[in-house]
């Protein structure tokens, strides 16, 4: 297999990139990474070296290019088996297919009142009708999601999956903007702040980390 490379976009920001990311390094699949700056006057141009789509994340694998986070996950899912990226049991699986288009396709309530920004920390801000059924969205997911299928595990859906990659963005959402919850979903945004992979992307995202030109290229971006 050709040596993988994920384009992301700035991690402080960048949740769309954070989901693949995620996935690649439960994984376990080595892989480079390219980060281009977000928010500059040159970062659409810089994208449209890499992405057709003219968005981050992208994913490459030899003449391979693969973009939308959820797209990558699936492939990676596909890409080591072994990992079991999705639930076996049929009916988790598809439960689990579920909320995770779910998420890539909704929530623009939410993704509008609370952006993503792992170097801020500040009181929830007033929410509009559309994103606080967002947020109450989000947590009926998680607890149904653990209720139905957690056992396994402190994850959505008992161990690592997809989902999680899915909704890790929002776990860090909630923290920026102290938005509360009930006990299930607090110790699910634990355990997700707790994945050696999540404190590895939020250290970074909290350092520089993209150079003059606005991109960096990082080797060896994820585990052997």
């Amino acid at each position: 297999m050709d040596r993988l490379t994920l384009v992301i976009g700035t991690k402080r920001y960048s949740s769309w990139s954070l989901r693949p990311w995620l996935a690649l390094r439960q994984a376990g699949l080595a892989f480079d990474e390219v980060e281009i700056a977000l928010r500059r006057p040159d970062t659409k141009a810089q994208i449209l070296r890499h992405s057709p789509s003219g968005k981050v994340p992208l994913l490459v694998d030899g003449g391979l290019r693969v973009w939308e986070s959820l797209a990558i996950c699936e492939y990676v899912a596909e890409l080591a088996p072994a990992a079991r990226l999705w639930p076996e049991a049929r009916d988790a699986r598809a439960v689990a297919r579920a909320v995770s288009a779910e998420m890539a396709a909704g929530f623009a309530g939410l993704r509008r009142a609370l952006p993503m920004d792992l170097d801020l920390s500040v009181p929830t801000p007033p929410l509009s009708a559309d994103a606080a059924a967002d947020v109450a969205r989000v947590l009926e997911v998680w607890n149904d999601c653990r209720h139905r299928f957690g056992a396994g595990g402190p994850f959505l859906f008992g161990r690592f999956s997809v989902a999680d990659a899915m909704y890790a963005p929002v776990v860090t959402r909630f923290d920026t903007y102290s938005v509360a919850v009930d006990t299930v979903s607090a110790a699910y945004m634990a355990a997700v702040r707790e994945l050696p992979a999540m404190a590895e992307w939020t250290a970074a995202a909290r350092r520089p980390s993209v150079d003059e030109a606005g991109v960096e290229i990082v080797a060896g971006g994820a585990g052997v």
